[in-house]
């Protein structure tokens, strides 16, 4: 079975994380960033996979907001409306 870890030591791709626990990981990558003095290459490491859990995370909500656009369809148009909780 393939590992999802690239080189020895780093995280698995983002792709294929779901949502939340991209977002949560995302979340401890800033609090280290924030935290520490780190050393460049460290620092490094984590910029770059809070750019993976970013880009995975946008990519998600696209395709959530995709599927609530085709879920609101109207006739043989999409009419994009905001999701408003007061509404239910």
């Amino acid at each position: 079975m393939a590992d999802k870890r690239g080189k020895a030591g780093e995280a698995p791709a983002a792709q294929g994380v779901p949502f939340e626990q991209a977002l949560n990981e995302l979340e401890d990558v800033v609090k280290q960033m924030e935290s520490a003095e780190l050393p460049l290459e460290k620092a490094l490491a984590l910029f770059e996979r809070g750019v993976e859990l970013s880009e995975s995370c946008r990519k998600q909500l696209s395709e959530a907001e995709t599927r609530v656009e085709i879920l609101m369809k109207k006739g043989e148009t999409v009419e994009a409306s905001p999701f408003d909780i007061a509404e239910e």
